[in-house]
């Protein structure tokens, strides 16, 4: 094939299942509201994958050559969207009872990948460092979404999963505003290392 897919998928389980801005909503959203009520959120972060990845792989880092201040203030202003939302983390307090406010639904996690740059950076490298030039524009873009959709499917509720389960053991507690704050340090951390670390 034109796309190296086994090299990309090895590399594609890697980011996705690493801690990053995306992750560290997801474990939050677990630990605030339950694994059930995130699921919503969950399939809207894996979906909102798909709204960089088909732009880009059509065309969109020609236009990341022609104005790259576009970009860069893009990934600025998704890094700031991302902090505060760490600070909003860093105040939640966890509640297991089923009694908490509403869980944020699937268009919020829609919105996630498309402010998030640790997914920008990796579907650049992907479509950089894995397709062969000459491949065909759809094939290479089809290939990079599925390899990466299959991924967050596997991958991502586990982040859930993980929050529900830190929240049952923690909610309630002397140490849970260490957690939440925990949390949003290491959002902030991704973000940061996304941004100056050269982290992908």
């Amino acid at each position: 094939m034109s796309v190296a897919v086994t090299s990309f998928a090895i590399f594609a389980a890697s980011q996705v299942g690493t801690p990053g801005p995306a992750n560290m909503a997801l474990l939050a959203t677990g630990a605030r509201y339950g694994f059930r009520a995130a699921l919503p959120f969950v399939v809207g972060v894996a979906l909102g994958k798909q709204l960089v990845i088909w732009p880009v792989g059509f065309g969109l880092m020609e236009l990341a050559d022609r104005a790259p201040w576009v970009f860069e203030t893009l990934k600025y202003a998704s890094a700031a969207y991302i902090i505060w939302l760490a600070w909003k983390v860093a105040n939640m307090r966890l509640n297991t009872t089923g009694q908490a406010a509403q869980a944020p639904g699937f268009a919020a996690g829609l919105i996630v990948h498309p402010l998030n740059p640790k997914a920008w950076a990796m579907i650049v490298g992907g479509f950089t460092a894995f397709v062969a030039p000459g491949t065909p524009t759809l094939e290479a873009t089809a290939t990079i979404a599925a390899v990466l959709l299959a991924c967050q499917i596997v991958l991502h509720p586990i982040w859930a999963l993980a929050g529900d389960g830190i929240a049952r053991t923690v909610a309630g507690t002397a140490g849970e505003p260490y957690l939440m704050w925990s949390l949003a340090a290491l959002t902030v951390a991704s973000v940061l290392f996304v941004l100056f670390g050269g982290g992908a």
